[in-house]
């Protein structure tokens, strides 16, 4: 648990109905990420995570593709302040 980071990523563009938040979750069960993706009223598509460093850069990189279908237009990420410690990767509305 020692060096395990928590960020936010909110990501941009046509992110809804492209399947954006089960291919997160299939990403994040790969790279052994823990926390959660959920639609947002504006749009967009928010994931929170938790797991070590250079996986979760993976999975950032990822989001800046995201599914086949999706049109990413821009990504931001923040570094969360301290772990929620997540036990799983979660699908939310």
């Amino acid at each position: 648990m020692s060096n395990r980071k928590h960020i936010s990523i909110q990501v941009y563009g046509k992110v809804h109905g492209v399947f954006f938040r089960a291919s997160t979750k299939e990403k994040a069960q790969e790279l052994g990420i823990t926390g959660f993706v959920q639609n947002e009223e504006d749009g967009t598509v928010y994931i929170e995570a938790e797991g070590d460093p250079a996986a979760l850069k993976q999975l950032e990189q990822w989001a800046h593709e995201g599914p086949r279908r999706a049109q990413v237009e821009r990504v931001e990420v923040k570094e969360m302040e301290s772990l929620a410690g997540f036990k799983e990767f979660k699908v939310k509305r």
